[in-house]
């Protein structure tokens, strides 16, 4: 079945669970959101989502160097205890993640941390490139353009290097349930020698 997007998002906001995860349920329940939401706690997926109000302070900043030296990058992973943070699971997440930013380049962790203004650019870059279509088909084409960037620019939307059907984001909440903790990524900064010279090195919002 073909699933309404707004309602995939809706059902992560209530449970926590990854896209694939929500649209999975959807699809068992026929688009039914409540019974979605008992769909994935019958199956243990939104156990994770019990711990989003905690606060995740412990944590770890890891890095990777990649190409002899002239890739590399630092990460901050936040978790909910030391004990966590030290664990092989928990070190192992962050050199995955840390391999996922030398890897796929991304500007920031999360959508909101884009600037309005390379939003807004972007968007009227769409609108040139679709000028002279129908108002409608146009604001179909920038909006599924916008929400494509943000798959490409925000690390926690983007296809895991490793298995590309599921995000970043989905790899966090397995974690979370595998460890029992929230984990969060709080920032990274991704250098690249000689970028500085005519571009610069990108970072979150602290």
């Amino acid at each position: 079945m073909e699933l309404n997007a707004n309602l995939v998002k809706e059902l992560r906001e209530k449970t926590g669970a990854g896209i694939m995860d929500c649209k999975r349920a959807l699809a068992e329940t026929a688009g039914n959101l409540e019974r979605a939401v008992v769909w994935l706690r019958e199956k243990g997926i939104a156990a994770a989502a019990g711990r989003a109000g905690r606060v995740a302070s412990e944590g770890s900043v890891g890095s990777y160097i990649h190409a002899g030296g002239k890739l590399g990058v630092l990460i901050e992973v936040n978790c909910e205890t030391d004990f966590c943070a030290k664990s092989e699971a928990f070190q192992a997440l962050v050199k995955e993640l840390a391999m996922q930013v030398a890897a796929a380049n991304p500007r920031c962790v999360r959508r909101e941390e884009l600037s309005p203004a390379v939003v807004e650019q972007e968007r009227q870059i769409y609108a040139s490139q679709a000028e002279g279509k129908p108002a409608a088909v146009v604001t179909k084409i920038i909006d599924g353009k916008i929400e494509k960037f943000y798959k490409e620019a925000c690390l926690l939307e983007q296809a895991y290097v490793r298995d590309p059907n599921k995000t970043v984001n989905d790899l966090l909440g397995e974690a979370a349930i595998q460890m029992r903790e929230k984990i969060d990524v709080r920032r990274f900064v991704r250098y690249q020698l000689g970028e500085a010279l005519g571009g610069k090195a990108i970072t979150t919002a602290a």
